[in-house]
């Protein structure tokens, strides 16, 4: 019915719904098909589901967060900075002040804390040094777990199914136990037909460390854990840690959610909690457009239809000695509209020195890509190199128009010359800006 597994390294599971690219990608994980929510968001989630949480209410300003203090009626409690980041606890504010989640005693210091808090960036490990900005606190009870353990519910590549990630050490970055102490950590594979039996729940409750008392209270809390997963086409909820109060409460103190981007359509209570604020903001208008796009750190710009594509034209750019500035897949819906909108992300980024266009016109067709890339130097009067590579469906109308352009793009069929070319026009053109020179280019150099 079920099983464990302690010899089998925490990676299958905990990676389970990332995307693992040729290359590795700063950002990548924004792209796996997963929606994150705000800790408060889970918090009423859980509720709903009847699954224990500490007393708090969200505060957008300093004065909400006071009456939020207020009405929890106890002076031991702790302010949350409502960031999609990790490591809150020890990032700093851009205006000075340390910690994103700190422990107060009354109404008037939840309010001196949000005042600090909303409206400025925080900045952790998992941010970026530009951080990200707070437009909310949470504001709970503090309370004093008895034990504290880890429990989270991923998908899992290998069985294609859900799997129960489980540590008796909770409450610790649950990446460093798997690393120093994999035995420490316990997988349970759940047969998706079946769901995770009172059976199933017991035994990892009961393997966990909980007392005999609370048994029982965590094995309902991790049924009904599964069945928010289920039913919320979750990808991931993670509990670190779930505790068992001092009060024989089973609590989860803090969660994180993740849902199937592929389920918006019917989880539309779920995709209005998007916060668009949380992520970079051309990801977000290129989403708008149903672009694939992510922001990397290289000076190439990329176009390409077909996410395999994308990963294989930077793979090349990097074997000629270039960097990639972004990934970014247009799909089958490469239309001039899609590609104008490209081009502006694209060139949104001031490092970028070249673009490289790499179309294969199964779906699409060459000619209309080639259209779209005229019609786009023109109306964006683009100063830097473009080098095309177009195949398939009318590729020689295509060539024609290219060539009977005038445009500055440079059309060659072949994809190791094409990376070359870019590679060795992109290094022209950030050699002649570190000397502030302007530089021209003319077809046939």
């Amino acid at each position: 019915m079920f099983k464990f597994g302690r010899s089998r390294a925490v990676a299958s599971a905990l990676n389970a719904s990332k995307v693992a690219p040729s290359v590795r990608l700063p950002g990548m994980a924004q792209q796996r098909r997963a929606l994150s929510i705000h800790e408060y968001l889970s918090h009423d989630l859980l509720r709903k589901y009847g699954v224990g949480v500490p007393q708090g209410s969200v505060a957008k300003t300093a004065q909400e967060a006071k009456a939020a203090a207020q009405k929890i009626g106890t002076d031991d409690m702790v302010i949350k900075a409502q960031v999609l980041a990790g490591g809150r606890g020890k990032g700093t504010f851009d205006n000075g002040l340390k910690g994103g989640v700190r422990v107060i005693y009354s109404p008037h210091e939840a309010e001196m804390f949000a005042e600090q808090m909303i409206g400025h960036n925080l900045v952790t490990k998992q941010t970026g040094a530009a951080g990200r900005l707070c437009n909310a606190v949470y504001i709970c009870e503090r309370k004093f777990a008895r034990r504290e353990f880890y429990l989270a519910i991923l998908m899992d590549r290998a069985t294609q199914g859900p799997v129960i990630v489980s540590s008796s050490q909770g409450g610790v970055d649950i990446e460093t136990v798997a690393k120093e102490n994999p035995d420490a950590i316990n997988t349970t594979y759940v047969d998706i037909k079946t769901g995770v039996t009172d059976e199933m729940a017991r035994d990892i409750a009961q393997k966990l460390g909980f007392s005999e008392q609370c048994v029982e209270d965590a094995k309902d809390t991790i049924q009904k854990l599964y069945t928010i997963f289920r039913e919320k086409d979750s990808t991931q909820i993670e509990i670190n840690p779930l505790s068992e109060t001092s009060d024989h409460q089973v609590l989860c103190m803090d969660a994180k959610f993740g849902f199937d981007d592929n389920a918006d359509f019917r989880q539309k209570e779920v995709f209005e909690w998007r916060d668009t604020t949380q992520e970079d903001p051309d990801e977000v208008r290129a989403a708008q457009s149903n672009l694939n796009f992510i922001k990397l750190g290289g000076d190439i710009g990329c176009l390409v239809n077909g996410a395999g594509l994308a990963m294989a034209t930077m793979d090349i750019i990097k074997l000629n000695g270039g960097e990639p500035a972004n990934f970014l897949d247009v799909g089958g819906g490469a239309t001039p509209a899609a590609i104008k909108e490209a081009f502006e992300l694209i060139t949104s980024d001031a490092k970028v020195s070249a673009i490289f266009v790499n179309i294969f016109g199964g779906i699409v067709r060459c000619d209309h890509i080639a259209q779209g890339l005229i019609n786009t130097a023109e109306s964006l009067n683009l100063k830097i190199p473009i080098i095309a590579r177009l195949q398939g469906t009318k590729v020689d109308e295509a060539h024609k128009l290219i060539n009977e352009s005038g445009m500055k793009i440079f059309s060659i069929d072949d994809l190791q010359s094409a990376a070359e070319k870019a590679v060795q026009l992109s290094k022209m053109v950030k050699l002649a800006r570190d000397i502030d020179v302007g530089v021209e280019f003319t077809l046939g150099i």
